[in-house]
């Protein structure tokens, strides 16, 4: 049995809803508010990041983000989503994504404050799960393709 395609516009609103989740969690995640970003995961989410053991529910992710370095900022670029299926209560897209790394020691110039660390390009590979009327992550690959390390 093939499952049936959704109406274009009910796929629009729903890639819509989606790409908006995918800006708003990095957005708090950039804006240090781990707690609020650990909501757009569902309680069971599994955040796998490379190297690393895949975190198993909210709060596993929730602590994960706590352990950073307090002096540690981020700044994720959202750049390009690709929609790989969409059904009406389950999506899964890749997103690339631009990581630039921070220290809040270090004084903002003109230009803001100096990159440190490692700069990286990468995916988000997700699948997203519609949950009491809200679309949440509920499983995210995170892989990296090109870095570059900056002093």
């Amino acid at each position: 049995m093939t499952k049936q395609s959704l109406p274009p516009l009910d796929q629009l609103l729903i890639k819509t809803a989606c790409r908006e989740l995918l800006l708003h969690t990095a957005a708090l995640a950039d804006q240090g508010d781990f707690q609020a970003m650990a909501a757009q995961f569902s309680a069971d989410a599994v955040l796998q990041r490379p190297g690393g053991e895949p975190l198993q529910g909210r709060q596993a992710i929730l602590d994960s983000y706590l352990a950073r370095p307090a002096e540690r900022i981020s700044m994720h670029l959202i750049l390009g989503t690709r929609f790989l299926s969409v059904q009406a209560d389950r999506v899964s897209a890749i997103t690339q994504v631009q990581l630039w790394n921070a220290l809040s020691t270090d004084s903002p110039g003109p230009f803001g404050r100096p990159a440190r660390g490692r700069e990286l390009v990468g995916h988000f590979n997700d699948e997203f799960r519609l949950e009491d009327g809200a679309w949440k992550i509920q499983r995210r690959e995170a892989g990296f393709d090109l870095f570059l390390d900056i002093p």
